[in-house]
């Protein structure tokens, strides 16, 4: 069974709501980032969302972007990352998504990505420029693989479109709970209760709720509508202001840990 899949069934099992970790991959560095998913798989991190350096990330707000120059500025490239997850992957079962431009895929080769992507253990696919409608050899070659194509639903996603992107998605969606680019916000969005229930009207895949959320208190406050809650500026930030301390990994871990404790609490 795919890993996310296996990890959400889990969750389900227990009744117990998912914290999912976006970082750049690469950010200040690969063994960072490596280092970073086993201390984020120890303190009880369900899903690792590893962002694939792109030099013109369109969905990422300023601090994201930062981070996916800090990574292209290390050498990370797309082969790298892999070789990054094969790595985590001797020590680690924790579940891995790529977060990734369409543009990357298509120059290493769109089937030749996919594959390399799961002999490395990459577990799925989050790829933000590509919409459902033109996604159906991938969808095809993913579905061979045993990985997950992931879609996004916004707050301005049309009822009907949202029926189609539901149908075409595997593992989670992916709810962006506000509109614009990824970035840390003072308040969760007001629209979470209501596109989640409209979302469960079309499909039983569970939902990850992401964008804006940046505190413990946000974190618990969106844990009670979704499946799983994810946080990526907001660690992204921690990893900018501390990228070349000795004792990164263990600042880094202690923010988390106050998130994950948060949702798990809910």
């Amino acid at each position: 069974m795919n890993r996310i899949v296996e990890r959400f069934t889990h969750l389900r099992t227990e009744n117990r709501k998912g914290f999912v970790v976006y970082i750049g991959a690469g950010d200040p560095e690969l063994d960072a980032t490596r280092r970073l998913a086993l201390a984020f798989d120890a303190i009880g991190v369900d899903i690792l969302e590893l962002g694939v350096p792109f030099s013109d990330p369109l969905a990422d707000g300023l601090v994201n972007q930062l981070a996916a120059q800090r990574g292209l500025a290390t050498g990370t490239t797309p082969q790298k990352v892999l070789e990054t997850v094969a790595a985590i992957r001797k020590q680690s079962g924790i579940p891995i998504v790529l977060y990734i431009y369409f543009n990357l895929i298509h120059r290493f080769g769109l089937e030749r990505f996919i594959q390399a992507a799961a002999q490395a253990g990459v577990d799925g696919l989050l790829v933000l420029d590509l919409p459902p409608e033109e996604g159906g050899a991938y969808e095809d070659l993913m579905r061979r693989a045993g990985l997950c194509n992931i879609y996004l639903v916004a707050p301005t996603t049309p009822d009907d479109r949202l029926a189609w992107i539901v149908k075409s998605g595997a593992g989670f969606i992916y709810y962006v709970s506000r509109e614009g680019v990824t970035g840390m916000q003072h308040q969760v969005s007001a629209s979470i209760e209501g596109m989640t229930t409209k979302i469960r009207a079309h499909t039983d895949l569970p939902i990850a709720v992401g964008f804006g959320i940046s505190t413990p208190e946000q974190a618990r406050t969106v844990a009670q509508y979704a499946e799983a809650v994810v946080v990526g500026s907001a660690i992204v930030d921690q990893i900018a202001k501390y990228g070349k301390a000795p004792d990164l990994v263990e600042r880094v871990r202690y923010f988390v840990k106050t998130l994950v404790d948060a949702v798990k609490q809910v």
